[in-house]
């Protein structure tokens, strides 16, 4: 995204913003772009632009496998422009060290990790109440709750869902009650999200074990959640990032390498 700045202090936003949760609903678009005005110093900017705002437009290219009611479609900012008012900081592009970046980052992280938690709790409580009411012809009619695999698969969701929860709201109220200065607290809040990401998986791999096959029926909410869990692995920011920055903050070494 490139940011043009303005006389006024404003910015013109050009370019194209892939995953606009709520495309057709929101009411304020949270943006940043680039300002490479002097090369030697380029700066990244965020602002905020209105919906009734001249310059942007959708193009519904959300087609995807799970998430589908967050209508996260394209959006192209052609010339959209966010007033002074609404440009909240405009910081030098790398590793930013800023309260309102941290402040996203304090919300967002531990949110996606509710949302994953959520699918997760979800899927174990229908797989339950499966279990309870579905008949077993291998032991005499009795309900799939008497199978010692069905306990066994329960169990194991149980324990992660537990884990799951303890881990994001710990997180969460440190957050809120503050880190210690020297404590790493950004590895807490990606690890909050990626252990919700893998654990919920795992959740909702058991839950459809646990129901069977009517489970891959399209009109089985299980099948919803079965795809829905899977866009933890691919929602910002992924695995393999979260755990790079994850261990250069334990070890010292985050904006060094």
């Amino acid at each position: 995204m490139k940011a043009t700045p303005l006389p006024d202090g404003g910015y013109r936003f050009d370019g194209r913003k892939i995953f606009t949760s709520l495309a057709p609903a929101w009411d304020w678009l949270g943006v940043h772009g680039i300002d490479e005005s002097d090369p030697l110093a380029p700066k990244i900017v965020h602002a905020f632009i209105r919906r009734d705002a001249a310059g942007h437009r959708t193009v519904q290219t959300w087609d995807a496998l799970g998430l589908r009611a967050t209508r996260s479609d394209d959006t192209y900012l052609e010339g959209a422009i966010a007033p002074r008012a609404q440009v909240i900081r405009v910081l030098p592009a790398g590793i930013p060290d800023d309260p309102f970046v941290d402040g996203i980052l304090g919300a967002v992280l531990p949110g996606l990790a509710a949302v994953y938690y959520g699918i997760a709790k979800r899927a174990f409580d229908i797989a339950v109440e499966s279990a309870k009411h579905r008949a077993s012809p291998a032991i005499g009619g009795k309900t799939y709750a008497y199978k010692p695999l069905t306990q066994q698969a329960v169990a194991q969701a149980a324990i992660e869902l537990d884990s799951i929860e303890a881990l994001v709201e710990r997180v969460a109220n440190r957050w809120w009650t503050g880190y210690a200065e020297d404590e790493p607290w950004i590895a807490h809040l990606l690890a909050a999200k990626q252990h919700a990401v893998d654990g919920a998986l795992r959740v909702v791999n058991l839950a459809l074990k646990i129901a069977g096959a009517g489970a891959l029926s399209r009109n089985n909410e299980l099948e919803r959640l079965y795809r829905d869990v899977r866009a933890g692995a691919f929602h910002p920011p992924n695995a393999d990032a979260s755990h790079e920055v994850i261990g250069q903050a334990w070890l010292g070494v985050l904006g060094k390498v």
